[in-house]
């Protein structure tokens, strides 16, 4: 295969998975025995590796059980959490003129993988991606950086005609540690402030823009 590919965030960028992470945050700290706080704004949180994001949380409230917090996050985010989510404006019409462009597509989300498939799969657009990649078991794969290279020496992807599509500064730091350019998107959980200042090489204000940007960047010059 030596056509283009694009690689996309999920959080963020495909669905729009606030209510339901949220819900299960707040569900763990119940578990552990605090109220959660309305005043804690938790979507600029979304995005990042779990336990990051869980140790701010738990950080405001003076608790340090982090790894306990997770397991409960993830019980209730597994049964109910991952399906209060919904695809953004125009994804799934993006995702086909993609494919019809001759793009190949793939995920690359901190999700858990198993999280994520059954995510897509409800959304019924799992079979636009030639692979599902996220985090797995042991936190290997927590990280942009490490999770894109696995994803580079399992599938026939050569950096200079990828592009990396998502929300957060790490989607981008991801991307060009990986020798990939990056589109930042803003209607997600980071703003255009946070994605220029992380380097991303474009922005995209829609979906249906996504493909004139990333057939842009693809065709142009150097990574940054």
């Amino acid at each position: 295969m030596n056509g283009p590919a694009a690689l996309f965030d999920l959080d963020g960028t495909l669905t729009d998975s606030r209510p339901g992470i949220v819900g299960s945050i707040h569900a763990a700290l119940r578990s552990l025995g605090h109220v959660p706080d309305p005043r804690m704004d938790l979507t600029r949180v979304i995005g990042p590796p779990l336990d990051e994001v869980i140790a701010h949380v738990l950080d405001h409230y003076g608790d340090t059980r982090t790894a306990e917090a997770i397991t409960l996050y993830r019980g209730h985010y597994g049964e109910t959490g991952l399906f209060d989510n919904a695809l953004y404006p125009d994804i799934q019409a993006a995702l086909a003129e993609f494919v019809a462009a001759g793009f190949t597509l793939y995920v690359a989300t901190s999700k858990r993988t198993l999280f994520a498939r059954r995510i897509l799969e409800h959304f019924g657009i799992s079979g636009c991606f030639r692979g599902i990649y996220g985090s797995e078991d042991g936190g290997a794969l927590d990280h942009k950086p490490e999770l894109l290279g696995h994803i580079l020496r399992r599938e026939p992807i050569r950096p200079p005609a990828a592009v990396m599509i998502g929300d957060r500064r790490q989607d981008i730091a991801g991307a060009h540690a990986n020798g990939m350019r990056a589109i930042g998107v803003t209607w997600g959980y980071g703003d255009a402030g946070e994605l220029e200042q992380a380097g991303a090489d474009a922005l995209a204000h829609a979906a249906s823009d996504l493909l004139s940007v990333a057939r842009a960047l693809v065709q142009s010059g150097s990574v940054r």
